[in-house]
């Protein structure tokens, strides 16, 4: 009986909802970490998340966004660590397996913004997930980063513009 109040209550603590969880899985999905690693990066999100609350830390004004910023940490800190080309095989098999086929042109879309996304260096690969995959705005992005909304801006902007030259010279839009 005791086992499952303990259990009850160290799911109601949970720091992270449902949809922080996928927001989680999302920003180190699509930050290299492949589906195998997935679960770990989310734990590891928690983990930060408790150890800052038993730090004495005020927790963050928005956790969704601090949450994104520490994924998108962590899928950097994965991506230092493995070869990239491995990675990229790993994460398009996973996509194949979980989406529906939708045509030859996603396929190549899809294949070539990865490749894409790998080029681009780790600060403008960082700001590009979290915005638009992540869907936060320029304004927590910033915040979370300790960095000003102008250095957010431009490398948004310099990264929008290394993606689309390499999908216009791949020929793919």
């Amino acid at each position: 009986m005791l086992r499952r109040r303990a259990r009850r209550v160290q799911q109601d603590d949970d720091p992270l909802d449902a949809a922080q969880e996928r927001r989680v899985r999302a920003v180190l999905a699509l930050g290299g970490v492949p589906q195998a690693d997935l679960p770990d990066g989310v734990q590891q999100v928690r983990l930060r998340l408790l150890e800052r609350e038993a730090k004495g830390y005020e927790a963050p004004r928005d956790v969704s966004a601090w949450a994104a910023v520490v994924a998108s940490n962590l899928a950097m800190d994965w991506h230092r660590a493995k070869k990239r080309q491995e990675r990229l095989g790993e994460r398009l098999a996973s996509l194949r397996q979980h989406e529906h086929p939708s045509g030859e042109d996603t396929s190549v879309l899809s294949l070539a913004v990865a490749q894409g996304l790998d080029e681009l260096p780790d600060q403008q690969r960082q700001v590009l997930v979290l915005r638009f995959f992540a869907d936060l705005p320029v304004r927590s992005i910033a915040q979370e980063l300790g960095v000003p909304e102008g250095t957010v801006k431009s490398r948004l902007h310099t990264a929008v513009r290394a993606l689309r030259a390499r999908l216009h010279e791949d020929e793919v839009v």
